[in-house]
């Protein structure tokens, strides 16, 4: 025996009203909007259940989280639709009609009805979905679709729709060609707003009802995964993505989010938090294992999870950081480093720096293989040195033999007003100094003492030259030389 139709029934103002019907009921005549003492009237056996706004919405917000799979960008169209912005989504299902049929697949095994519709504009889409053809429209095909459709297809309010059929526009194929002035004038701006937003003359934003996520990985599974070993080698798997993206942006994680699509369209939401930016995998995946020890109810898979999401909610800046490489906890890791490096691009070309007795600078250090390195080099005691003495900074980059220069001073033994280095001239506007170095007097290398000025030209960069010897060791007529030994940029 065929189920009578069904109906469900709310209070709009004063009056019940049918809210939904199904098929049944629609072939029998009934539509939404007609009043329940009217359509009881009509149909003595209408079944009619009660609505619960609040129910509806709840279930609209499953289905919405739920159509992340999808694509980020999900809005809720109350009451009963969803906006989904399929941008650049659809290469993860091969094309545009595999990821429609995928999506159509799981909803009619749900067992909802619906209506998918794919347009280059929100207005269209929706338009075709509750008026029109259901189906996928290219873009720049908007105006063909909305044309043969009813003004209501644009969204308007009743009293507008109802005001422009008293004079004759029934479809909005009507409004297109007609003058906008005298129609805004007569039925106001929203009119135009909405054709235009429908055609794609205005753009129409579309606010997702989740907050988009600066990175975000995914894995997709053939077969559904349920154990939890299985799901924390997927968030390192994940992780081992997101590193590389962030690493090479300078980024880190503070704050992590993991979603698991069950297969019966449940989502499982794992969130976790860093005390600092965070990239590394197998630290992420510890980070995961910690939170899901402490869920007050166990990670429920029911028939397993088909898809699971990594998304870095908050990013911070993570620049690169020399770590472990000081302490003496860390004196065997590193001489397994030396040695593998060593075997494999040659003992002379792994190389470290040692001091030399010499305050002359590029006399102070010198490389030799890192196997061949005594452990008492005098690095770490030179390094004090200069900390104690508190000897002004060396420049960042130092040439390895001073080059000569060309420079002009304003007194014989003040800093420099304006050099000539490598063919290029630089004005002075900034000196300090001088800072004198002399070499042991029992030794000749070094030469005579050096006068040390760090200067800054018009152009903002900083150089380290010095004045070889003093004037009183040099004969009337004569001057010392200049040269510059490094830069500070």
């Amino acid at each position: 025996m065929p189920a009578g139709p069904l109906g469900v029934a709310g209070k709009r103002g004063n009056a019940e009203v049918l809210v939904g019907i199904d098929d049944t009921a629609e072939r029998r005549g009934l539509h939404i909007g007609l009043g329940l003492a009217q359509a009881r009237a009509m149909h003595p056996a209408l079944d009619v259940v009660p609505e619960d706004a609040g129910a509806d919405a709840g279930l609209l917000e499953s289905i919405a989280d739920w159509c992340l799979r999808y694509t980020p960008l999900v809005a809720c169209d109350a009451p009963d639709g969803l906006l989904l912005d399929i941008t650049g989504c659809t290469h993860l299902y091969n094309g545009e009609h595999a990821l429609v049929a995928d999506l159509a697949g799981r909803i009619e095994r749900a067992g909802f009805a619906y209506r998918l519709a794919i347009a280059g504009t929100i207005g269209a889409a929706w338009a075709a979905a509750h008026y029109g053809k259901p189906e996928s429209y290219a873009s720049g095909e908007e105006r063909a679709v909305l044309a043969p459709l009813p003004l209501g297809a644009l969204r308007l309010p009743p009293a507008t729709v109802a005001a422009l059929a008293r004079v004759g526009l029934k479809r909005i194929g009507d409004i297109l060609p007609l003058p906008r002035a005298p129609l805004t004038a007569r039925f106001g701006s929203d009119l135009m707003r909405q054709l235009d937003r429908a055609l794609g003359a205005e753009h129409e934003p579309l606010s997702p009802r989740l907050p988009v996520a600066p990175y975000v990985t995914e894995e997709r599974f053939a077969e559904p995964i349920g154990r939890e070993e299985d799901v924390l080698g997927t968030i390192e798997k994940l992780a081992v993505r997101l590193a590389f993206v962030l690493e090479r942006r300078g980024d880190g994680a503070r704050r992590l989010e993991l979603a698991l699509f069950r297969t019966d369209g449940e989502v499982r939401r794992i969130a976790a938090g860093t005390s600092r930016p965070l990239r590394n995998p197998h630290d992420i995946r510890t980070l995961f294992s910690e939170r899901l020890a402490a869920l007050a109810d166990a990670l429920d898979p029911g028939f397993g999870f088909d898809m699971a999401r990594l998304s870095v909610m908050v990013a911070e800046p993570a620049p690169p950081e020399q770590i472990g490489m000081g302490g003496a906890e860390d004196a065997i890791e590193i001489g397994r480093l030396a040695d593998r490096l060593s075997a494999r691009l040659g003992a002379q070309r792994v190389r470290r720096l040692i001091a030399l007795d010499s305050h002359i600078p590029e006399l102070a250090a010198a490389t030799v293989p890192v196997q061949a390195a005594a452990k008492d080099d005098g690095w770490a005691a030179f390094c004090r040195h200069r900390t104690e003495a508190e000897l002004p900074p060396r420049p960042l980059r130092l040439l390895m033999r001073p080059e000569p220069i060309e420079a002009v001073a304003e007194v014989p033994d003040g800093p420099p007003l304006r050099f000539k280095w490598r063919r290029a001239f630089h004005d002075v506007i900034a000196a300090e100094g001088p800072e004198r170095i002399e070499g042991a007097w029992w030794s000749e290398h070094g030469g005579p003492a050096r006068d040390y000025f760090r200067v800054e030209d018009k152009a903002g960069l900083r150089f380290w030259l010095f004045r070889a010897g003093l004037y009183r060791d040099f004969a009337p007529g004569s001057a010392p030389n200049w040269f510059l030994h490094g830069t500070y940029a």
